[in-house]
């Protein structure tokens, strides 16, 4: 079956992610992948193996340059990364927001644990609210980047998770993988010290600005507007 797209007008829905990374026009304006194979596109992941058969560049050099051992930037053809600050924001009203219902299910479920201290009743959180916030956290995540590469934060700031080596939306277990480096130590041991480590790495991670869960999964937060 060809892969060209279908022609204007032919009523047939692309298959592609829209916001996938497309391979350039071939030289004279012909399908890039007419021929017995497709060409090898110019911009390779950065998780490739960086040299392949070839030996590194003498004297290093910009390894996200044409000539590194990325093989160029890739993100070329993607939307510019997001701004870290904008990206803590939208973090905060995720939490916030999936923070009130998981509150309410404690309290519903009764997993909240009180320890009378003299005359004082101290409050403590127990094992089933760190599972109650573990899951619900994980899978908010993970279903609504899975869906659209964006969280009810995210779209208020007009941001999306995208595939570093692509630029398409992550799948299922790409944001699954994403979502447990992030959100499994803030639930049992790190809370918010952990939110703030991965997040925060953002602000000083070069090129591609990554959290520790980014760079996991491989993705990167892209502005969208």
């Amino acid at each position: 079956m060809s892969s060209e797209p279908p022609p204007p007008g032919s009523g047939q829905p692309p298959d592609e992610d829209p916001f996938k990374k497309q391979p350039p026009p071939a030289e004279g304006g012909g399908s890039p992948y007419d021929g017995p194979s497709p060409p090898t596109p110019p911009q390779g992941s950065p998780y490739d193996s960086p040299y392949g058969d070839q030996p590194p560049p003498h004297g290093g050099g910009d390894p996200y340059g044409p000539g590194g051992p990325y093989g160029g930037d890739p993100l070329a053809g993607m939307p510019p990364l997001a701004d870290s600050g904008k990206r803590t924001v939208a973090r905060l009203i995720d939490m916030i927001l999936v923070g009130l219902v998981v509150w309410l299910l404690t309290l519903a479920f009764g997993v909240e644990e009180y320890t009378l201290n003299a005359d004082k009743m101290e409050y403590s959180r127990g094992f089933g609210q760190a599972l109650i916030a573990a899951v619900l956290y994980t899978g908010y995540d993970t279903i609504m980047i899975s869906r659209s590469g964006q969280t009810l934060g995210k779209k208020l700031f007009k941001l999306r998770v995208a595939n570093l080596d692509n630029g398409s939306t992550p799948s299922v277990q790409t944001t699954l993988v994403r979502s447990l480096v992030l959100w499994i130590p803030f639930a049992f041991c790190c809370a918010c010290i952990w939110t703030a480590i991965a997040g925060g790495w953002s602000y000083f991670d070069k090129p591609y600005k990554q959290g520790l869960h980014d760079k996991a999964a491989k993705t990167v937060v892209v502005s969208t507007g």
